[in-house]
């Protein structure tokens, strides 16, 4: 696993991915003038414009490196011959997303560092009427990076039981999107509000596609980030345990449909 580990990170260095990453990093250079633009909260805007371009690349990123990965091997046939020496087809999925992984919080580190730079930039040039916490913005980072890596388990799972690139890339898109607002109309359904209108099917409906679908919205602290909100520590918590379990389902699932695959 750790060869394949390895060889995941080199093919994306190969393929000149992170290049293109540092090349997009220049954006940043363009965030305090863009956020000189907004005369009383110079810093907070600053912030968000540096998290959302930083959400932005790492979900390009994971889509497309996750989707494609496991069915661009298949096209060149690359898969076959790794599977026909002593390795297990679940060791060669594990390392593939680990691999993939590693990838996304080395470049998360890299851009955050950037954006911490531009923030500090923009904070000195403008004072906040709120100090800068930076340690919210470290954590609003970790959990934006636990995000994508759990959106790229959802394009590993995609990719082993499809035969073209549509299913993983389109999947996971739909997932993201709809992955963003379950929280809020599970919430809606089950509201007394809703209660003259929605049916109880419907409600069966949601309740099914709340659970199955990850909860991204609990990843989002730009807020906390943004005003220097102290987070809810039990709440965190709770969302680093609800990351580990979903993931380890989403890469058991994968493991499992990708063992009983027919290779032709």
């Amino acid at each position: 696993m750790l060869n394949i580990i390895q060889i995941t990170l080199k093919g994306i260095f190969r393929d000149r991915v992170f290049q293109g990453i540092i090349v997009l990093a220049v954006l940043f250079l363009f965030v305090p003038p863009a956020a000189s633009l907004s005369m009383r909260q110079v810093t907070e805007l600053s912030i968000t414009l540096s998290l959302s371009l930083i959400s932005f690349i790492l979900l390009l990123l994971s889509v497309f490196l996750g989707a494609t990965s496991i069915w661009r091997d298949m096209e060149r046939r690359y898969t076959f011959s790794v599977l026909s020496l002593p390795l297990s087809r679940s060791s060669y999925l594990l390392g593939r997303f680990f691999g993939l992984a590693l990838f996304l919080i080395l470049t998360s580190a890299v851009l955050g560092a950037v954006s911490l730079l531009v923030i500090k930039v923009a904070s000195g040039m403008y004072p906040p009427a709120r100090p800068v916490v930076w340690s919210y913005l470290l954590l609003t980072l970790l959990f934006i990076t636990l995000k994508y890596v759990l959106l790229v388990a959802v394009a590993m799972l995609l990719s082993t039981v499809s035969t073209s690139f549509f299913l993983p890339v389109f999947g996971t898109i739909c997932t993201f999107l709809a992955s963003g607002i379950t929280q809020q109309v599970y919430e809606f359904v089950h509201s007394p509000a809703s209660a003259q209108t929605v049916s109880p099917f419907l409600k069966a409906v949601a309740s099914v596609v709340y659970y199955l679908l990850p909860n991204l919205a609990g990843f989002d602290l730009k807020v906390n980030a943004i005003y220097s909100v102290a987070p809810n520590l039990q709440g965190l918590a709770m969302t680093v345990g609800y990351f580990a379990g979903y993931t380890a389902i989403l890469l058991g699932s994968a493991a499992l449909l990708f063992n009983r695959r027919e290779m032709k």
